[in-house]
């Protein structure tokens, strides 16, 4: 690595220092919410804990993780140093000023409105600058990740693109354009009432532009596991890439599909036509294209490496993998937790199935096990891999690391699936408190009960991650020289049109304005449309 090093570890630092204290919030919610504690008889305390976990789960990690990582990519695959470093500089120090700004009003009990921000609940003006920054520090690398494209390609024309910077590249304009909803929404409707401008706010039209954020957001936090998957996993256990052109296709299939889909999160507001909802579930079931070819792929390359090591027969492969290294571990239970959680994500899509399940713990359950199960386990790994070169270290402990992802992943099964069972006996998500002794209620008690300890073994997995990174011991040998995974065929070129992404991000654009078009400008000119505003906290 050339200059970022500095710059990847301090994205990473922060990232992880804040999930982890994420991660006890998360851990005090459910205990307190659990009979195992009599309940702190102050909900405000509960909902400040709700917003700052979501928050940094939502917003600080993945955006931290996927620029640091973005960067790391940059000089690792283009094999040159990164352009515009200080500019990235900046990007990070308005990320980290902005989370600790939301942070500091979330803490005093002026912004208690959940990461979601839904209003007409409006907390403090500094609370939404604050995600606004890290919005725009975001933005900066969204612009130097296509410099630095550019200015490859210009001095390599006619070259591949390396899978690793397309599937970056493909991220951040994914989140460019994801971003734009919230950074509407707060922008033009939010902060003027939370200044005091306005007493009154169009609530459905900024639920809208909102939803536009709420889904494709996941796939912005889904892509450096996916570039993991198809980077970093073949090689790490010893093989090779099987498709090359298939990381490509889900690469641009995620910027097509991943965007007009939010609005299947928003099947109960009245605001919403029948039709635009039902185009939506429809488009939410083509996203899990990209998903399953990447299923496919990955499951192609270990076996190509089960049978290279003697495995025989239709599975006999399977028992020749090399389950003693750390990512065949990780990326095995980051498939699992995917499989249960695109299996909810099923339901939650359905326009009639999704009537059961709305708002209930159902909800929590599948989102847990897609973003904090299947996405960050593979944070995890992406830090194990780069961090010898980072911090130029000996080999990570083996061992420690295999039971820091056996902890992560029981531990989230034991956590989200009575979440799953209470959500079909119609718990409701983000109530501050709930009386077991209630004849209706009592026979959940036990299943959020396991819930908490679910959550007590995240909590000591989280402990064991940051031990690792922090106690990685110098080397003064130099570290070898990083290499994503070769595909099987390595010198076969990509069609044109998966070399770049003019046509991918045109097409995310077209579906955008074509599903969102109508409901924006229909509510936007609905007369009395506004209802009055909820302040959070005191003015």
């Amino acid at each position: 690595m050339y200059n970022a090093k500095k710059l990847v570890l301090a994205h990473f630092w922060i990232a992880f220092i804040a999930f982890f204290a994420a991660i006890l919030l998360g851990e005090w919610q459910m205990f307190v919410r659990s009979p195992l504690s009599p309940w702190v008889n102050n909900p405000e305390h509960y909902y400040r804990s709700v917003t700052a976990h979501g928050t940094v789960m939502g917003y600080v990690l993945p955006t931290l993780v996927a620029m640091g990582f973005g960067y790391a990519i940059t000089e690792l695959a283009l094999k040159r140093p990164l352009k515009g470093l200080r500019w990235a500089w900046a990007g990070f120090w308005l990320v980290v000023a902005g989370t600790l700004m939301a942070a500091a009003t979330t803490a005093i009990g002026k912004s208690s409105v959940l990461y979601t921000f839904y209003p007409p609940m409006i907390g403090s003006t500094f609370y939404y600058l604050g995600v606004v920054l890290v919005v725009v520090g975001s933005w900066i690398w969204v612009a130097l990740m296509s410099v630095n494209l550019y200015s490859w390609k210009k001095d390599n024309r006619g070259a591949t693109v390396p899978l690793a910077m397309y599937g970056n590249v493909a991220g951040a304009y994914l989140w460019a354009w994801t971003s734009v909803g919230a950074a509407v929404e707060i922008l033009t409707l939010i902060l003027p009432a939370s200044m005091g401008f306005t007493d009154t706010i169009n609530a459905g039209l900024a639920r809208v532009f909102f939803s536009w954020t709420l889904h494709a957001i996941v796939y912005f936090w889904l892509m450096p596991a996916y570039i993991a998957f198809y980077t970093l996993f073949p090689r790490s256990i010893g093989g090779r890439l099987y498709s090359d052109t298939m990381g490509r296709v889900a690469f641009a299939l995620f910027l097509v599909f991943s965007m007009p889909i939010g609005i299947h999160h928003l099947f109960a507001d009245p605001q919403v036509g029948a039709g635009f909802k039902f185009v939506h579930a429809a488009m939410t079931a083509m996203v899990s294209i990209p998903t399953l070819l990447t299923v496919f792929t990955i499951v192609a390359s270990a076996e190509v490496v089960g049978r290279l090591r003697g495995g025989k027969g239709p599975f006999g492969w399977v028992k020749s993998l090399p389950w003693e290294n750390p990512m065949m571990l990780a990326v095995t239970f980051a498939f699992i937790m995917l499989g249960f959680g695109g299996a909810g994500g099923l339901i939650n899509m359905s326009y009639q199935l999704n009537e059961s399940i709305h708002n209930t713990q159902w909800v929590t359950g599948h989102f847990h096990l897609i973003f904090a199960g299947a996405i960050v386990i593979m944070y995890f790994m992406v830090a194990y891999e780069l961090w010898p070169q980072l911090r130029n270290s000996a080999p990570l402990p083996a061992k420690l690391v295999k039971t820091q992802l056996w902890l992560w992943f029981v531990g989230m099964m034991i956590l989200t699936m009575p979440w799953h069972l209470v959500g079909l006996l119609g718990a409701p998500r983000r109530m501050a408190y709930y009386d077991y002794t209630n004849p209706a209620l009592h026979s959940q008690a036990i299943t959020v009960t396991i819930s908490t300890f679910g959550g007590l073994l995240l909590v000591i997995s989280a402990a064991i991650f940051l031990y690792i990174l922090a106690t990685a011991k110098r080397q003064t040998a130099p570290v070898p020289n990083f290499a994503f995974s070769r595909a099987v065929h390595p010198d076969s070129k990509p069609p044109a049109v998966l070399n770049g992404l003019g046509l991918w991000v045109g097409m995310m654009i077209a579906l955008t304005v074509v599903n969102y078009g109508y409901p924006i400008v229909q509510l936007a000119l609905t007369p009395g449309a506004a209802v009055p505003i909820i302040p959070i906290g005191e003015r």
